[in-house]
């Protein structure tokens, strides 16, 4: 046939070619987002694995949908997977031969989905992964037996998540397959024991037992362990075993449990960073004093510790029960109840750089006889009961890389003499909540304890805070020498500043003078400043020199404001970025400065619905919805005061008009009692 003889049979065909290709040649849209080998199918509201995707995929995510089983078929199509999530569906078991074609799968996430209905036959499928390290079960509702079953033969498994299940109680069968363990997370169970449940993970690593029932860890023996955290348990005893060997353990988290002693640590270790904040730990070292009572004992004796363990009798104020602490870098006692530190204790940790005592019950701090590392940068004795503070020059010297100096909250009268001059690494000083005063220039050279302090040249030092120590005035030349960009005076009332913070103007940023009393104060100086508090300090206006600083945060709270200019008001918004305006009696009738506020969507106003107004009745409104009619009633409202105020005034007029008349016109009077009154009677 002729070739142009086929023209008029493929123009006839063109049309329908036309409808058609439209379907043939554009791909349907995919519910998941394709980036390189990645398949990104979350919140897609699935209830099955896509088909379609490329063959070549490595990675697949199908969090937040509605998959309730994957089948046998679920991922032939997909040889390469190498990671896998199913996060928050609704999966109840997976087929015994899902993964017949997942050979390659190495992490695979199946958290807060329902496994425990199917977990039998999911066992199965996890078989046939030869490959798989990571591995994700957490949030699943699964118990002991299950989790037993679950990871049967699953030799490969490095990382292991078996968090906010209902495990209970874990022995030497739960994990006695994993032999490459290394990381393994049990937090917020409801676990009260473990009998010898690690004791097939000997590459184990990392341990997680923070938020369960546990009562205590004795004969802790797990010498590969470099990280456990075993905080927020019921822990009142933690005892290791006493080894020749080294424990590899640098991190432990004993924090929020019941301790009443310190840890007995091993006795070889590295450990670095010892965290037991809020616990019940003391030190009982004077128990052994000469003092001690005949009927007292200095050993305790441990019994039935396990059921095959032998009995052990310690000398419970033993030094040597510390353990090795000569490698602690971070020591972390907040919230306990210590009262002293034992002689020698603080010698035994060379390398300490942070020591947090926060919220104890010391009373002495002898930076002497205690010989801080030099290697301390951070102390905070902050809320105890300090009444003293000993130091020598040589002990000062030592603390050459001293940074953080906390002893807020204290009881705190008197401080060695140039205690802080002589740091000259010291960064922030916070001595709030002292009965320190600030000493004049020729207290400043006493050489004994003073009753003031003095930091006049201490170049390092950017951050002091001086908030409620009761001062009355500071010293024009308090802050000689200073670099501060931090400054807290805020709980100082009646504070008489005077010229002392003109020489910081260059180099504040954060300045702190909430309930001061301060009324007047010229900031115009201060170009740095971006935070200032001037809470409750009875304010009636706004410092006009705001206007020349570039505030990003301001506290106005608890004043005596009725409205911030529009001017003020203008300048702010466009600079603040935080704003503080509770607790101040603002007028409904001039609140053009909070529609200014609330229409800059770049200022965020602090407890914008809590802003109240008071209308000219003394009544209370929240700004922010305020109606008009409030303010428009005010003429009619002026009306009622005056008619209010005129009437009496006419009544008055009045009277006085008919005294004046009976006053000097009595004939009057008598003339008209008599035409009304004295008419002849009938009779």
């Amino acid at each position: 046939m002729p070739v142009h003889s086929l023209t008029p049979i493929l123009l006839c065909l063109l049309p329908v070619w036309i409808i058609l290709t439209p379907g043939s040649c554009h791909p349907q849209l995919s519910p998941c987002q394709l980036i390189q080998r990645s398949a990104l199918c979350n919140n897609a509201n699935l209830s099955s694995v896509p088909s379609g995707l490329p063959h070549n995929t490595e990675e697949l995510q199908l969090n937040f949908n509605h998959i309730q089983t994957l089948q046998d078929d679920s991922f032939l199509g997909y040889p390469s997977l190498k990671t896998l999530s199913f996060a928050c569906n609704s999966l109840e078991k997976l087929e015994s031969n899902t993964f017949q074609n997942s050979k390659l799968l190495e992490s695979l996430n199946l958290a807060n989905n329902k496994l425990y209905i199917g977990y039998a036959e999911t066992s199965y499928a996890l078989k046939k992964l030869p490959g798989l390290k990571a591995l994700d079960l957490s949030e699943n509702e699964l118990h002991d037996e299950f989790v037993t079953i679950l990871l049967q033969n699953l030799t490969s498994i490095e990382y292991l998540n078996l968090s906010g299940n209902l495990l209970q109680r874990l022995d030497e069968t739960s994990f006695s397959d994993l032999h490459q363990l290394k990381e393994l997370d049990l937090q917020r169970n409801i676990m009260f024991e473990l009998d010898g449940a690690f004791n097939s993970n000997p590459k184990l690593q990392r341990l997680n037992l923070a938020f369960n029932y546990l009562p205590c860890l004795t004969d802790f023996h797990m010498t590969q362990l470099v990280v456990l955290n075993v905080s927020h348990n019921f822990i009142e005893w933690f005892i290791s075993n006493d080894l020749n060997e080294t424990f590899q353990l640098e991190t432990l988290d004993l924090s929020n449990n019941k301790l009443l002693f310190f840890p007995f640590l091993p006795s070889h270790s590295k450990l670095r960073n010892l965290h037991l904040s809020h616990n019940s730990i003391r030190f009982y070292d004077h128990l052994t004093d000469n003092g001690t009572s005949l009927n007292s004992t200095t050993t305790v004796e441990f019994y039935n510790l396990k059921n095959h363990m032998r009995n052990v009798t310690a000398q419970l104020w033993d030094d040597g029960l510390h353990g090795d602490i000569s490698s602690l870098e971070i020591l972390d006692l907040r919230g306990n109840q210590v009262e002293y530190f034992p002689v020698g204790f603080i010698q035994k940790m060379p390398t300490l750089s942070r020591l947090q005592m926060c919220t104890n019950c010391l009373e002495t701090l002898n930076l002497t006889s205690e010989q801080f590392s030099g290697s301390l940068y951070e102390l905070d004795i902050s809320n105890n009961r300090l009444n003293q503070i000993v130091s020598d020059k040589g002990t000062l010297t030592t603390l050459g890389n001293l940074t953080y100096f906390n002893l807020s909250l204290n009881f705190l009268e008197r401080l060695p003499s140039r205690l802080f001059s002589s740091l000259p690494s010291l960064r922030s000083v916070d001595l709030s909540y002292n009965h320190i005063n600030i000493c004049l220039s020729e207290e400043a050279e006493i050489s004994t304890d003073s009753a003031c302090v003095d930091w006049k040249n201490v170049v390092s030092l950017g951050q002091l805070y001086l908030k409620g120590c009761n001062i009355k005035i500071i010293p024009s030349a308090a802050f000689t020498g200073l670099l501060l960009t931090h400054l807290e005076l805020s709980d100082n009332p009646r504070l008489i500043i005077q010229q002392s913070i003109q020489t910081l103007s260059r180099t504040l940023q954060h300045l702190g003078l909430g309930n001061t009393h301060i009324q007047d104060f010229d900031f115009s100086l201060f170009t740095s400043l971006k935070f200032l508090n001037m809470s409750q300090n009875s304010l009636a206006h706004l410092p006009p020199s705001l206007l020349n600083l570039d505030l990003e945060v301001l506290d106005l709270r608890d004043n005596r404001l009725s409205t911030i200019p529009s001017g003020l008001a203008n300048a702010l918004a466009t600079k603040l970025h935080i704003v503080f305006l509770t607790g101040n009696p603002f007028n409904c009738c001039q609140t053009e400065w909070f529609r200014t506020f609330e229409t800059t969507k770049t200022i965020n106003v602090v407890g914008l619905s809590d802003i109240e107004c008071e209308d000219p009745l003394r009544e209370t409104y929240r700004v922010q919805g305020l109606q008009p009619s409030v303010c428009s009633e005010e003429s009619g409202e002026s009306i009622f005061w005056y008619i209010l105020l005129f009437v009496p005034l006419c009544f008055s007029f009045v009277g006085i008009s008919i005294i004046a008349v009976l006053t000097f016109k009595p004939k009057m009077l008598q003339k008209s009692i008599k035409k009304r009154c004295l008419k002849p009677t009938s009779y």
